[in-house]
């Protein structure tokens, strides 16, 4: 009969991976500068949107791991943008570890396709968001025609989104719409992929409401110094006045 206690110490267990040993990149770029900068613009978005929020953790640019197996084939690439909900977000991740984060999957995915990823991005990726992740929503945008695509997950497979009259899209998991916008970011102009909240208004970053904000007040201390220098021509004009009439009187 073997002695379990003997056989537990010439065969030790197998350390599980963690994040502290696990590669954070492996030198290949992410995409084009448009890519880059269009997912810091998504970070940042949802960053100001839920400003007051710490149970939510969005990542870009960084591998997410979920398996051994994923893990012996070095796939280490992640989703462009993920949210995953109901966790402490107060602090940051190298990578996101499935098993060191109780099991917890994205809740939203984003991926922004190219030519070389787009065919991917549709078919292996949104199986494996689909069947492996539960991911609640996938969608997928494509810079080059502008193409936007949702997924949310009915009874375990993906249903496709209906767009509204803006071609947006809604997220339940999110509480906003998605859509394009034309504008500048990181000052370059372009196509955007942005956040809009319920009423359909876009939802700034915290340097766009900034500028808001002091566009706001510089509009409203102009007025006022408008309103000052109406009232002091009209005291001056009142004081004219009122001395004319009295050295008509006199």
């Amino acid at each position: 009969m073997i002695d379990e206690k003997l056989f537990e110490a010439v065969l030790p267990p197998i350390p599980v991976p963690s994040s502290e040993n696990l590669p954070t990149e492996d030198g290949v770029p992410l995409g084009t500068p448009w890519h880059r900068a269009e997912i810091n613009l998504l970070l940042e978005s949802l960053d100001y949107h839920w400003q007051d929020r710490q149970d939510y953790y969005a990542g870009g640019n960084m591998f997410l791991y979920f398996s051994s197996q994923q893990i012996r084939n070095q796939d280490y690439r992640g989703p462009d943008f993920f949210v995953v909900k109901d966790v402490d977000g107060s602090y940051e991740r190298l990578s996101w570890v499935v098993w060191e984060e109780g099991g917890r999957y994205p809740d939203v995915i984003i991926e922004l396709l190219s030519p070389s990823t787009a065919e991917t991005d549709k078919t292996t990726k949104k199986r494996l968001y689909e069947r492996v992740f539960r991911t609640a929503e996938y969608f997928c945008y494509d810079p080059t025609n502008q193409e936007f695509i949702g997924w949310h997950l009915q009874q375990n497979q993906y249903e496709e989104l209906e767009p509204d009259e803006h071609g947006r899209l809604w997220s339940s998991v999110l509480q906003v719409w998605l859509g394009v916008w034309d504008g500048p970011f990181i000052s370059r102009h372009a196509t955007w992929l942005r956040f809009y909240d319920e009423d359909s208004q876009l939802v700034p970053i915290a340097a766009e409401a900034e500028a808001t904000r002091a566009a706001a007040e510089a509009a409203r201390a102009e007025q006022e110094a408008a309103a000052r220098q109406a009232a002091e021509a009209e005291i001056t004009r009142l004081r004219e006045e009122l001395a004319r009439l009295q050295g008509k009187n006199s």
